[in-house]
């Protein structure tokens, strides 16, 4: 089907977008839902995002659970199935682990958005531990269901999850959406330490943070970021 092939396409874009754009490396993923069966979602193999290719993907049931596909998956795709399953209008899942988020993950500061191009992550960005619920005895790894919702619990309504010790989890309802919030957290946060480091900090206002919600992610200077970042990443013939 042309939704699911064009979903496939965007998600290989996605991959090694956010490898050329270093919010994930070696490690982390990114997800998107079958736009013609929402109970279902696609994920690489396990696989550097750098590499992968539409061969690559698999497709996921919520619970996390290839569908007629034997190949080594991502240990933590249950943050996907789990936040797709508490969050219908949710298509897009990114879990990474950007040096920069790590900080407001282990401090009572918190992460806030303070330049334009983040507003996208929201105004309140929750801190999950693992350690609350499924005490100490952990590596930190969301590696079944039942963690992945309680992930899904505590980014609640929310855009972006802080995850201790680990990274971050955000989400979007659509590719161009969820990317740029990923690419702008990590940015947001570097400017935000060296603001912290200089004095007070002014953060973006309610108003100024409620501004993204009209942003139109398929108008032309959102394709054009999207179309800039797809051929830097050598995926231009995926467009």
């Amino acid at each position: 089907m042309e939704q699911v092939a064009r979903a496939r396409q965007d998600l290989v874009i996605a991959n090694r977008v956010l490898a050329l754009q270093q919010v994930v490396d070696a490690y982390g993923h990114v997800s998107i839902r079958n736009p013609v069966d929402p109970s279902r979602f696609f994920l690489s193999r396990s696989l550097s995002p750098e590499l992968v290719e539409l061969d690559d993907l698999i497709e996921f049931r919520l619970d996390g659970t290839a569908i007629a596909d034997g190949r080594p998956p991502y240990l933590e795709r249950f943050i996907h199935g789990a936040i797709y399953e508490a969050r219908p209008e949710v298509n897009v899942v990114i879990h990474a682990h950007a040096e920069s988020t790590l900080p407001f993950g282990i401090t009572g500061a918190p992460l806030r958005p303070v330049i334009h191009s983040a507003r996208g992550i929201g105004a309140e960005i929750p801190v999950w531990d693992i350690a609350e619920r499924f005490g100490d005895d952990t590596n930190l790894l969301v590696t079944d269901v039942e963690q992945g919702r309680d992930l899904a619990r505590r980014l609640a309504g929310n855009t972006v999850v802080l995850m201790r010790g680990h990274g971050f989890a955000s989400v979007g309802q659509s590719i161009v959406q969820a990317v740029g919030t990923a690419i702008n957290l990590p940015k947001n946060a570097r400017v935000l330490l060296e603001a912290m480091r200089l004095g007070e900090v002014k953060a973006l206002a309610p108003g100024e943070i409620a501004s993204d919600r009209r942003t139109d992610f398929n108008s032309a200077p959102s394709r054009r970021g999207w179309h800039y970042w797809a051929t830097k990443a050598g995926c231009a013939h995926l467009l």
